[in-house]
């Protein structure tokens, strides 16, 4: 059991769920998500200052684990580092990608496939100690196969060029209050155009049922399956884990797909932060 007090975070794109583990009790918060792919230090700085509160800093740390989108080089490292240093005030900061939180989460100390189907996707094959390979990520434009951005884009195209029935049009209408140049000037003008383009996978989540959007979450979670998890050797041979919100919405439609591939289907889970937890107090 570890016994030492442990700041643990878990970043997307969207949010952050933070957890300080002491003596096997939990204070947990949000943020906004910290991605160093789009935020320099000191941006990252100013989030800490305005989203923690101040009562969480008179808690002892000593450590800080952080899991996050974008931690995929040394620089973005030393980023998402330097920041928790400067606001923290503590040395021990480890950081590391999404890809070891979501294995970590649901793998244990086992071997197996993770996935994340969040606002993008993601996935790797873990040993149990590390991570051995991974099929290429390529980000909200040219990849993100099954995650928000995919569903979100479909949505939008579905919508724009009047495909939709009179019935989603009017839903979408209802759910969304906005124009065709608001949306256009968000995905080419604005910052983070993924976290935009990600939030009308809500209309997906919120008509199942309805063909057309069977048809798109189908294509969609198809596509992550075809362009990445039949990628791994390993696929047939190992329980396959799946975390984020688009994979917690549409687990039927992972399930299904699994039997389908006659893949062995593990945990799907919303959010990682538990599995994180029970990975720190067994470590």
């Amino acid at each position: 059991m570890n016994t030492k007090t442990i700041l643990i975070a878990e970043s997307g794109s969207t949010k952050t769920d933070w957890c300080i583990l002491s003596n096997g009790k939990k204070k947990t918060f949000q943020t906004q998500g910290i991605n160093p792919f789009f935020l320099q230090e000191s941006e990252i700085v100013s989030i800490f200052q305005q989203e923690i509160k101040a009562s969480i800093l008179k808690t002892p740390l000593d450590e800080i684990h952080f899991y996050g989108a974008g931690i995929n080089s040394e620089d973005k490292k030393k980023v998402i580092e330097k920041s928790l240093k400067a606001y923290f005030k503590i040395k021990k900061v480890y950081t590391y990608s999404d890809m070891i939180a979501a294995a970590r989460a649901s793998c244990q100390h086992e071997k197996g496939i993770a996935c994340i189907l969040g606002t993008g996707s993601n996935s790797c094959y873990y040993n149990g100690k590390s991570i051995t390979y991974k099929t290429k990520a390529l980000g909200y434009i040219l990849g993100d196969e099954g995650g928000g951005t995919q569903l979100g884009k479909k949505v939008l195209q579905y919508h724009l060029h009047g495909i939709f029935d009179k019935e989603l049009q009017d839903a979408f209408a209802a759910q969304f209050d906005t124009t065709t140049e608001t949306m256009l000037e968000h995905i080419y003008s604005k910052p983070f155009a993924n976290r935009y383009i990600a939030q009308f996978a809500a209309f997906i989540f919120a008509h199942r049922g309805h063909y057309m959007i069977e048809n798109i979450a189908e294509d969609c979670i198809n596509d992550f399956f075809i362009n990445h998890l039949l990628q791994y050797p390993q696929v047939w041979k190992t329980p396959v884990h799946f975390s984020g919100s688009v994979a917690y919405y549409l687990r039927d439609m992972i399930k299904l797909h699994c039997e389908q591939y006659e893949i062995t289907c593990g945990s799907i889970t919303q959010k990682p932060m538990k599995g994180l937890i029970d990975y720190h107090l067994h470590k």
